[in-house]
């Protein structure tokens, strides 16, 4: 990383981004969720809520209780405390492992993501299954994580024409990273997977399920399996099994 990261800009009249770089890296988005988790940690009155993205911090603020120049100027003194960049991941985290369907009609475009990526489909499924990917963020849409990264292979573009639709469940794959649909949605996203879990669970206590900086495995299993997880498990977790890992 250069002299020009970290950098801290004003978003409105509300808002702060710190920024550790200008595009996803396992250094940057490791420095957004730790000084993140750092912030919260410092419960500084004012501050209203705080989210990571790919490679940024995002801070919400009153300025009636706590200025620009005052939360700067914190914000500043925590980033030279230490190396973001090295910093240790968050605390609360947990590795989930989701059973999913790779292929198939339930999954039509693994084929193509494996081709893309040079490889056949079974060589595509083990690569994919293989990876164990963290909840870099949430976006798109309620509780939906993007997880990565996944190795070079997978770096396709997005599709230059759009799926109508994909179902809630869905795992899609580009630019080394998945996207786990919390909904029924159009995407540019090759659709490689199907899974039964809900990322977002509005009836719950805890509506979004997944935490940027969980880490996630996603298990192959076969149609007859999924269908009934499906069939037995309505709670929305769709087979999937859960540990705390800090």
């Amino acid at each position: 990383m250069t002299s020009f990261w970290p950098q801290i800009r004003t978003v409105g009249v509300t808002g702060m981004l710190v920024s550790f770089a200008d595009a996803l890296s396992e250094p940057s988005n490791r420095a957004a969720l730790a000084f993140r988790a750092r912030i919260e940690r410092e419960s500084w009155d004012g501050v209203i809520e705080t989210s990571s993205t790919l490679a940024s911090a995002f801070i919400r603020f009153d300025p009636l209780v706590l200025s620009h120049a005052v939360l700067r100027t914190r914000l500043e003194g925590l980033l030279a405390q230490e190396d973001w960049f090295q910093a240790a991941p968050p605390e609360g985290r947990r590795f989930w492992r989701i059973p999913a369907v790779f292929g198939g009609d339930l999954a039509p475009q693994l084929n193509e993501a494996a081709q893309a990526a040079g490889m056949s489909a079974q060589d595509a499924i083990a690569s994919l299954s293989g990876a164990r990917v963290r909840v870099i963020t949430l976006g798109f849409a309620a509780g939906q994580p993007y997880l990565g990264e996944l190795p070079e292979a997978w770096n396709l573009p997005r599709q230059t024409a759009l799926t109508s639709q994909v179902p809630e469940g869905a795992l899609v794959v580009a630019i080394r990273q998945f996207v786990l649909f919390a909904t029924t949605a159009p995407t540019g996203w090759r659709h490689v997977a199907q899974t039964a879990f809900r990322s977002f669970r509005p009836d719950d206590a805890e509506p979004f399920a997944l935490r940027a900086g969980d880490e996630v495995q996603f298990e192959p299993v076969t149609r007859e399996a999924f269908e009934a997880i499906r069939a037995r498990d309505s709670s929305g977790n769709g087979g999937a099994v859960r540990e705390r890992i800090a």
